[in-house]
């Protein structure tokens, strides 16, 4: 706390000094102004004698703090929001602002919107079925103005995370036949490493497909960089790996990098053959800053690949996140529990592979494929989108397909410890489901690779048990 209190102060110097604000000064200095100088109010009271506040769910405190003081005198006020879809706590909204309105405005009329101009009645069905459970909530009942397609919404329970790809992906490739576009196709989840398995599979069966929550799985930073790692132990001459792997220790950059490759590459024999890896490293020249992360370095790599020998790859990922990168994480990256799970994902997912060539093989295939389609990927390129639920937020598709549906990972399993959280975690579900039009499909795998644990049994998700079974339809997979 305390070192969190001295980099705020600090933080608040360093702005006064530059005469700088950021966003939220915006708000709070504008609100203390109001309330502190009663004239600098009622003059814009009078300018604004009424206000209208849009997606009012998503309101922090302050926001609601300034429109409640802007409207005191005239109490001109309307609202619009869907508690239901309050989703953004963890950036500061404010459930309550929505819910005590009533009360802060007892004058107030509540007109509720019940009509739905986007969704089938079966989708409907089984969205007013999700958030019914929640006790904090303004009870609604949506009806559908289109009419009934007879098709319900379909659950689907697959073997494991690699089953829940090859059906998703051989459902797109049916809906594409019977005449749905891929744009008009998403698949949402909970957190952006759920969709490990699906990225390869999408990219093995030649589907196109767009990440709107972030950077491709294996595209990211911090899978390239302990790839990195991965990628010298299987071949010491390369070069471009072991620059990415050095430069990851304080005290070196570009030049320092160019140097230790010039004496790495001349210690090697002709062969390439490798007996120790801190013999090899351990002599050669660091700075005094680097020498102590140089001697981890060494010492790491005679861990993962004894005598040359690489480990299996889950293993490896685990000793290099342990031993090294875990610490250059959490100093480098502020999203730094989230890069872990991606870490954790990736071992886990590396368990499928004995050998770190064919483990290599599959990071380069699915690198390759999305390098060629990327420069042939137009405006007019029909893509399916892949996106977290926080992200699909107020678009819709023909067909989505909600994955991980299990407990631990939708809902995670951070949410379980509060009825607040659960409670949110439910309306982010039933976000998800409101995003389709037309069809709608709930998969979950019965087991879940884990890396420290092997495979792992999973529950079927809360919501779904939630959920009526006479509503949705149990799709059972064939396997041949």
């Amino acid at each position: 706390i305390e070192q969190i209190k001295d980099v705020h102060a600090r933080y608040e110097k360093k702005k006064k000094a530059t005469n700088s604000t950021d966003f939220d000064d915006l708000l709070e200095k504008t609100l203390r102004m109001l309330k502190e100088h009663e004239e600098v109010a009622d003059f814009y009271r009078r300018k604004f004698q009424f206000i209208l506040v849009d997606e009012y769910q998503d309101t922090n405190k302050i926001q609601a703090d300034f429109i409640d003081t802007l409207a005191a005198e005239h109490r001109n006020v309307m609202v619009v929001g869907d508690d239901a879809q309050s989703i953004y706590s963890w950036r500061g909204a404010n459930f309550k602002n929505i819910l005590a309105f009533p009360e802060r405005y007892p004058d107030a009329q509540v007109f509720k919107i019940e009509l739905n101009y986007r969704s089938v009645p079966e989708i409907l069905s089984v969205a007013n079925a999700a958030i019914a459970p929640n006790v904090e909530q303004f009870k609604k009942e949506l009806s559908a103005t289109r009419e009934t397609k007879e098709i319900k919404p379909a659950v689907v329970a697959l073997n494991d995370g690699n089953e829940q790809a090859q059906f998703i992906a051989q459902r797109i490739l049916e809906l594409r036949d019977e005449g749905i576009e891929l744009d008009e196709i998403a698949i949402l989840y909970r957190a952006h490493y759920h969709a490990v398995e699906l990225q390869l599979e999408l990219s093995r069966r030649g589907i196109p497909y767009q990440i709107t929550s972030g950077v491709r799985f294996f595209e990211q930073a911090h899978i390239k960089d302990v790839a990195g790692f991965i990628r010298f132990v299987a071949n010491p001459r390369d070069e471009v790996a072991f620059k990415r792997m050095i430069k990851l220790l304080p005290g070196i950059g570009n030049k320092s990098a160019d140097n230790l490759w010039r004496a790495w590459e001349a210690s090697l024999d002709a062969n390439g053959e490798i007996t120790s890896w801190s013999e090899r490293l351990l002599p050669m020249q660091v700075g005094a800053r680097s020498k102590k992360s140089w001697e981890q370095l060494a010492y790491t790599l005679d861990e993962i690949a004894p005598a040359g020998q690489p480990n299996p790859p889950s293993e490896m990922i685990t000793s290099i996140v342990e031993a090294i990168y875990d610490d250059y994480a959490k100093a480098n990256f502020t999203n730094y529990e989230l890069r872990r799970e991606d870490l954790n994902q990736l071992a886990a997912f590396a368990r499928q592979f004995k050998d770190v060539n064919e483990f290599l093989s599959q990071l380069a295939l699915i690198s390759n494929v999305d390098a060629e389609a990327a420069p042939n990927q137009t405006a007019d390129t029909e893509t399916v989108s892949l996106s977290s639920v926080h992200q699909a937020k107020g678009l819709e598709y023909h067909t989505v397909f909600v994955i991980w549906l299990t407990d631990g990972m939708f809902p995670s399993t951070r949410s379980l410890e509060t009825r607040e959280a659960i409670e949110e975690e439910r309306r982010l579900f039933y976000v998800a489901v409101t995003r389709a039009r037309d069809e709608l499909y709930l998969t979950y795998p019965h087991m879940r690779l884990n890396a420290g644990y092997g495979d792992m049994f999973q529950r079927p998700s809360r919501f779904l048990k939630e959920i009526p079974t006479q509503l949705l339809e149990d799709w059972q997979v064939s396997r041949g």
